[in-house]
């Protein structure tokens, strides 16, 4: 999945969600990499956190090679539920990466490691609390609005971590490729000294609101090709 995803951003796929009319699920703003230029693409393994890190441990043991832990703190910024030793047990377990819905410590050591970590940022205190646990501790997360599970895929990078359904992953980054190749050509003819008003139509576009005001430049794009908005 990391492969297919190498050449892709989340606003790519986010856009190809629009395109593809797939739900777009977006981790809340503010969740970014510990280390900036990381990346993540994987299967969901959910996890809810309580306190303790035996759930995480617990965890570890269904996942499978290239899984992302989703791990539901309920978005806290009052302790770090995820250190070194929890990066250091999921990369042993074949885990390619973290997402947090919360915060984390250790950033130094983290850094080092190199593994994919995804948080709100970083905070000295672990937590002090030890709550019941809940029968979908291990079958699905909540990030922000959304329920993650292992029918899920995980894309992050700088921009932000997207949440797309399995089934319709493939048709998602398929989508996601063309747009890249019409938004790179765009971007090409920019450069050459062919503005994005010329390349869009633009003029016929306003001439066309003029007379239509329901028509939208979305329509607009979509009638010739382009890839700006979606």
């Amino acid at each position: 999945m990391l492969k297919a995803f190498a050449e892709l951003s989340t606003p790519l796929v986010a856009d190809a969600c629009l395109r593809c009319g797939v739900p777009l699920r977006a981790a809340p703003p503010g969740i970014r990499a510990v280390a900036p230029g990381q990346r993540i693409a994987g299967r969901a393994l959910p996890v809810r956190h309580y306190g303790s890190v035996d759930v995480f441990l617990e965890a570890f043991g269904r996942a499978e090679p290239g899984d992302v832990l989703v791990i539901d703190n309920d978005g806290r910024l009052d302790e770090a539920c995820v250190g070194d030793l929890a990066a250091l047990e999921a990369a042993a377990a074949g885990v390619a990466g973290l997402v947090v819905w919360g915060l984390h410590r250790d950033t130094p050591e983290l850094v080092e490691i190199g593994l994919p970590v995804f948080s709100y940022g970083s905070y000295p205190p672990g937590p002090v609390r030890l709550d019941e646990r809940e029968p979908e501790a291990l079958t699905s997360a909540r990030f922000g609005p959304h329920l993650v599970t292992a029918r899920d895929v995980v894309f992050g990078d700088d921009d932000g971590v997207l949440f797309v359904a399995n089934d319709h992953a493939e048709e998602v980054l398929t989508t996601a490729h063309r747009i890249r190749h019409t938004e790179r050509e765009q971007a090409d003819r920019i450069r050459a000294g062919k503005t994005l008003r010329q390349q869009t139509s633009f003029t016929d576009y306003l001439a066309r609101r003029a007379t239509d005001p329901t028509y939208t430049f979305r329509q607009h794009l979509r009638r010739i090709g382009g890839a700006i908005e979606e």
